[in-house]
């Protein structure tokens, strides 16, 4: 057995192998709604042999979207819409499935990145008005947030929390919230978007506060067990942001509120950031997070070749790997990768005979003949 296609438990979620399916936005919601393409694009990813299934991102607030087409799980519409397309993953695959629980702040009200991704003023069509921890926007020309109050920032955590409770309603697996790529709680932990002068802002322990409150609070509203963890950004390749060392005091005291694993990124705060890409560029941050904490770690970002993903696995620099636009490119990158590396994954019966002579137990199962 090789150690990518090993079983593994993410907090008290046990998993057939180490592969994850990262959260990517697709926007192409209807007012938060999930539709038909969410249906067809989750339901063949569910298909692919990996492990666990991250939905793209649900905006706990409508206020909250990246985009006017951000899934959302902000109310009874956008909970029943998303309910079919769970039920069915749930009757034709046996992968494990998390929603990542999100809100742009200031970087919300933005077009479609095929539109260009520009941000759009409230006083535009198709704008709203965004908030963040301080009226910073994200880069010059972009609209300016509302620096959140204590009533709007009470308002987002108890977003938070229903939207969290909506998930467990809907029978997942597993929630991730997300403090990265420059999106709301990303924005209080990083000295370059949080300039607040109260408790909220400064020093370390004061820009983690609002985070930790929000995870704290939604780890309370959940139902045990359900697995609970967090999306960082381990730095913001920017000078004088937030960085790795801050990244593993976060991871510390994540771990020390209860979380169950904690899946790491970079960037996304700053269009100053300056990031040298090249296979596997976060795998050290995770690496340093998985030693110094020992917090169970999902390693993500450039991570392509079945070789390195086992490597990554079995040198104990993560606990898991995500794909992202790897598996977009090739839906079946777990039977590949299982094929490459003399393991077997998961397949629905239907597929059986797809699998080549050579490789007649790649799906645990005899080769079926054609009629």
């Amino acid at each position: 057995m090789t150690a990518l296609f090993s079983p593994y438990a993410l907090g008290p979620l046990s998993l057939t192998n180490r592969i994850a399916i990262a959260p990517m936005c697709q926007y192409s919601a209807d007012d938060g709604l999930a539709c038909d393409w969410h249906m067809i694009h989750l339901g063949h990813l569910a298909l692919s042999g990996a492990a666990l299934l991250f939905t793209e991102a649900a905006a706990v607030t409508a206020q909250g979207r990246i985009t006017a087409g951000d899934l959302g799980i902000w109310s009874d519409q956008t909970q029943a819409a998303l309910a079919p397309v769970i039920a069915a993953i749930r009757k034709h695959s046996p992968i494990r499935i998390a929603i990542q629980l999100a809100h742009a702040g200031r970087k919300a009200s933005s077009q479609k990145p095929w539109e260009g991704g520009a941000s759009i003023e409230a006083s535009e069509p198709g704008g709203w008005q965004t908030v963040a921890p301080s009226a910073l926007p994200h880069a010059p020309g972009d609209a300016v947030p509302t620096a959140l109050d204590a009533a709007g920032m009470h308002e987002v955590k108890q977003a938070f929390v229903e939207a969290a409770l909506r998930c467990a309603a809907l029978g997942v697996d597993a929630l991730e919230l997300h403090a990265a790529h420059g999106y709301l709680l990303h924005q209080f932990l990083s000295p370059l978007a949080n300039v607040r002068s109260d408790e909220y802002g400064g020093s370390l322990e004061n820009r983690m506060r609002f985070p930790l409150e929000v995870f704290n609070a939604v780890r309370a509203a959940v139902p045990h067990p359900m697995t609970f963890g967090v999306r960082i950004s381990a730095t913001d390749w920017v000078e004088g942001g937030w960085d790795i060392e801050q990244s593993v005091a976060f991871a510390h005291a994540i771990k020390q509120a209860g979380a169950d694993f904690i899946h790491v990124s970079s960037g996304g705060i700053s269009p100053l950031q300056k990031i040298p890409v090249e296979p596997g560029y976060q795998v050290a941050f995770a690496a340093r997070i998985k030693r110094e904490t020992g917090l169970p770690t999902i390693a993500v970002g450039l991570i392509t070749d079945a070789h390195q993903a086992d490597a990554i696995i079995e040198q104990g620099e993560a606990d898991m790997v995500a794909l992202a636009r790897a598996i977009l490119f090739d839906p079946r990158w777990p039977w590949h990768a299982a094929a490459a590396l003399g393991a077997q994954v998961t397949a629905p019966p239907q597929y059986w005979r797809s699998q080549p002579h050579e490789f007649k137990q790649l799906f645990g199962a005899t080769r079926l003949g054609q009629r």
